[in-house]
């Protein structure tokens, strides 16, 4: 696309609410603003988006991969595959998310994820990696490969805080050995510092945050919660998370994962502003119900719409992308519309710190754009004002 567009004849969902009449205007890749479409001028184009519902593009900053490829695997089929699915889906801009995998192979998709990011593609832009281990609680492993998980202090950390500048979030347990002074360098090197897979109580939660942690990987799963030990109730990962107003904190919020009750008190307790939803898919997403998939040495299968351990003991993750979250927190979690799209496009940017840059239909953002049928299928995806699907 050259010169200025105009989207018009949309349901424009801006952060206040939905707007209508009005036309979406962008050029150069950004957002000029909006504008009556009867004073647009004969040299500028008009897009009609017939009726449908016009969002910012949704932002993902936890998903592992899809179609039977994950970003560890750092390779062009790979991101290409995976990111191409999640621009179909109205997903502008992710955050690549490794697992728990071995050194060596977490540096080389660090390596090649900076060489992407700094290349032209067609599918959702890449805003750079969440290091979601490898320094995680055996104890809280989930569907993480207990073989490749380390602690903090063993020495591994200066090899992977080589490439910060690619390193968008880090997740790990904030009780390991060595933990606080990690955080504590990852933050200065203005890394997102976030806990999960954790046995943390809440003192060490506390600690962490005083050290620079601010966030918190998919609630409930895999978070430490209260514990008796004697009479006295030791609070966890989880009751932190749901408290403390210096956390914000993803949601898996595939219907799968956690039941209504559980997102509502997420919600309720957090807030649109300081609880995001995400992915968190795997390698499963887009295959059919029963495939089987690896990540790493791990296999896993696709079982009533999710990710599961062939042992059923856990999730694998998800297989549900953010657009089909969002009728399930406005129809399940019953969160207002506007609310619940914040939470895949505006929340998740202020939460990696490009706020000024994407998450909402405002002038001088990034022309991020998804329009969407009203089964929320993606009708059309703009990234930086390009049409990409």
């Amino acid at each position: 696309m050259s010169g200025r567009l105009a989207i018009v004849n949309g349901n424009l969902l801006l952060p206040q609410g939905p707007v209508q009449g009005l036309a979406l205007v962008v050029e150069g890749g950004r957002i000029l603003g909006l504008a009556v479409p009867g004073s647009l001028g004969a040299d500028v184009e008009q897009f009609d988006a017939g009726g449908r519902m016009v969002l910012p593009g949704l932002i993902d900053i936890h998903t592992h991969g899809a179609l039977s490829h994950t970003f560890d695997e750092g390779t062009t089929e790979a991101f290409q595959t995976i990111t191409s699915l999640h621009a179909r889906c109205g997903v502008t801009a992710l955050v690549a998310t490794t697992a728990a995998s071995p050194i060596p192979d977490l540096l080389h998709c660090l390596e090649f994820a900076g060489q992407w990011m700094g290349e032209a593609h067609n599918g959702a832009q890449v805003l750079g990696v969440h290091l979601e281990g490898p320094y995680m609680n055996v104890g809280q492993k989930g569907a993480l490969d207990p073989n490749n998980l380390r602690l903090p202090d063993d020495g591994t950390a200066d090899q992977l805080l080589e490439h910060h500048r690619i390193i968008r979030i880090l997740t790990l347990a904030p009780e390991l050995p060595g933990a606080l002074p990690l955080i504590q360098r990852a933050a200065r090197l203005g890394i997102v510092v976030a806990a999960g897979h954790s046995m943390a109580h809440d003192t060490h939660v506390l600690a962490a945050i005083q050290a620079g942690l601010r966030h918190t990987v998919h609630i409930w799963s895999a978070q430490s919660s209260t514990v008796r030990e004697g009479p006295w109730r030791k609070p966890g990962l989880l009751e932190a998370t749901l408290t403390r107003d210096e956390l914000s904190a993803e949601m898996i919020a595939d219907n799968r994962h956690l039941p209504q009750t559980l997102m509502q008190l997420a919600y309720r307790c957090k807030g649109p502003d300081r609880l995001c939803a995400v992915s968190d898919a795997t390698c499963g997403t887009g295959l059919p119900e029963g495939a089987h998939f690896r990540m790493g040495a791990m296999e896993f299968d696709v079982h009533d719409g999710v990710g599961m351990m062939l042992d059923r003991t856990a999730f694998a993750g998800s297989t549900t992308l953010l657009n089909r979250m969002i009728p399930i927190l406005t129809g399940v979690a019953g969160i207002p519309l506007a609310e619940a799209v914040r939470m895949v496009t505006l929340t998740p940017a202020r939460i990696v710190g490009l706020a000024d840059r994407k998450g909402s239909l405002e002038a001088g953002k990034d022309a991020d754009i998804a329009i969407f049928d009203p089964d929320w299928s993606a009708w059309r995806t703009m990234i930086g004002g390009r049409w990409v699907c």
